[in-house]
């Protein structure tokens, strides 16, 4: 099957994307976002977990939470084009929440077959889960793990859990005599301790998990099999973020360079900051459209997904790079002051690039796909 026209960006997911952007703009505009976590100019590592956790539900009720659940489970069941534009929208506003967590949590369950029902249908009905796949190491895409179950006990440590604070379920990869098997773990669950990360992103939180002796919902022994086949949306899904918070750097540098004078003329009049913004703006438009078409992919033409995932990603990273860049050079002396809110977009912008692979990471794995040629990347 060939892929429609527009990527399948119809008008229920155009309405949905318009429907989002209103809301968060309504409901989280900037001085929001800069009043909830950015209040400590002290910290220097971040392991608070500084969030709304009643807009959070809002947005649940509206059911973002559930669009990437099947209608087999009580979800909405939407196509990936359509929560990609969601993923966007949350990303320009740079919304802490654990949606994206939620949503990557969503589709390795959705490969899991009917065992994973149970718990598809518990965020369905309003449950946040996130990953708790990658070792110490930071390897995913290798499927090891430091967790061990056994007899349905876990034992171990799962390390870069994104919005682990924020969650009420884990999703959890760990070796048995079966291999490598996914198993559901509450967050409140007796032996289980949440240790925060210190990091640089405001925006969220992460973890490291210590499992002692953890009771863990067995759902699948092809652990690795559901990962590997849900990977290429989470890329496609954290690259959207990407060209969110980037299209809000763009427009808020473009704003400013439009009032900004100097030598008695507004700054956006002068070659020097007109030709940047535009490159920008063409970076932007060159990701997005790498995402969609990897988001229309993985509705339509499964068989490309995984190389237009890496292509999304890749490019993503570099536009990460480039608006982080020329949005705080452009705004000058305030570009990287605390009152100002860049740095927070600054800063997750950073942390986006490098989680789930990195452009050299995600161009190594393309050129292994496309020249048949096994690469290491940098």
């Amino acid at each position: 099957m060939t892929q429609p026209d527009d990527f399948g960006f119809d008008e229920n997911a155009a309405f949905l994307k318009t429907s989002v952007a209103r809301f968060l703009t309504e409901k989280f505009p900037t001085q929001t976002l800069h009043s909830v976590v950015g209040q400590d100019p002290t910290a220097i590592g971040m392991k608070d977990c500084l969030w709304i956790p009643e807009l959070w539900q809002e947005m649940v009720q509206l059911g973002w939470s559930a669009m990437a659940v099947p209608e087999s489970a009580g979800g909405l069941g939407l196509p990936v084009v359509a929560v990609a534009g969601l993923v966007e929208e949350v990303g320009r506003a740079a919304f802490p929440c654990p949606l994206l967590a939620t949503l990557n949590a969503t589709y390795v369950l959705a490969n899991c077959g009917e065992s994973a029902m149970p718990m598809l249908a518990e965020i369905a009905e309003g449950a946040s889960a996130s990953l708790a796949i990658v070792d110490a190491a930071g390897n995913w895409e290798a499927k090891t793990t430091e967790v061990v179950a056994k007899n349905g006990r876990l034992t171990g440590n799962s390390c870069y859990v994104q919005d682990a604070a924020k969650v009420d379920r884990f999703l959890v990869s760990a070796q048995d005599g079966n291999g490598l098997s996914l198993y559901w773990v509450a967050a409140d669950a007796p032996g289980l301790t949440i240790m925060a990360d210190a990091i640089v992103d405001r925006t969220r939180d992460q973890a490291r998990l210590a499992f002692d002796d953890v009771e863990g919902e067995p759902v699948t022994e092809a652990g690795s099999e559901a990962i590997d086949n849900a990977l290429p949306i989470i890329w496609t899904l954290l690259a959207a973020d990407i060209c969110g918070a980037a299209e809000w750097q763009l427009q808020t540098t473009v704003d400013y360079a439009s009032q900004r004078k100097q030598f008695e003329r507004v700054i956006g009049g002068f070659q020097a900051v007109k030709h940047p913004l535009v490159n920008l703006m063409m970076q932007i438009d060159q990701s997005r459209s790498l995402v969609y078409n990897a988001a229309c992919a993985l509705d339509c033409e499964p068989q490309m997904a995984r190389q237009f995932a890496h292509m999304a990603k890749a490019s993503a990273c570099e536009t990460a790079a480039m608006a982080s860049q020329q949005s705080v050079q452009l705004h000058g002396g305030i570009g990287f002051t605390w009152e100002y809110a860049l740095h927070l977009y600054f800063k997750r912008q950073k942390h986006s690039q490098v989680f789930w692979g990195d452009a050299y990471w995600h161009r190594a794995k393309l050129a292994e796909i496309t020249l048949d040629l096994p690469l290491t990347a940098a």
